[in-house]
């Protein structure tokens, strides 16, 4: 199994069409963990240990966060806008990110 977390900043639908690319991910957003409202610093430290996979859309994470002494893989989804329908063409291409994640790596999905 696979956990995943969705940042806040992403619309909560997309944790069907993630679930949806393999039964193994298990998937959660912020505001399910009542984690909503935490900054990045305090998100990435309560997370660490609890997920393999951080998703988000913060394009200032990776400046504001030391990425690679965490022990999640982050993964910045990058579209014209944070919308569903403009984040969902994005997902596809989540799948083998998720599932060859590697601790400390940040990878930006355009």
């Amino acid at each position: 199994m696979i956990k995943v977390l969705l940042d806040e900043c992403l619309p909560k639908k997309l944790i069907y069409r993630i679930r949806e690319l393999d039964e193994n991910f298990i998937v959660k957003t912020t505001p399910d963990m009542g984690w909503a409202g935490l900054t990045n610093g305090e998100l990435l430290a309560i997370s660490e240990n609890k997920f393999d996979v951080f998703i988000t859309s913060d394009t200032n994470l990776s400046f504001q966060q030391p990425i690679l002494s965490t022990t999640m893989q982050v993964i910045l989804m990058k579209a014209q806008t944070n919308t569903y329908d403009d984040l969902l063409p994005l997902v596809k291409k989540l799948h083998s990110l998720i599932k060859d994640h590697q601790p400390g790596k940040f990878i930006k999905v355009e």
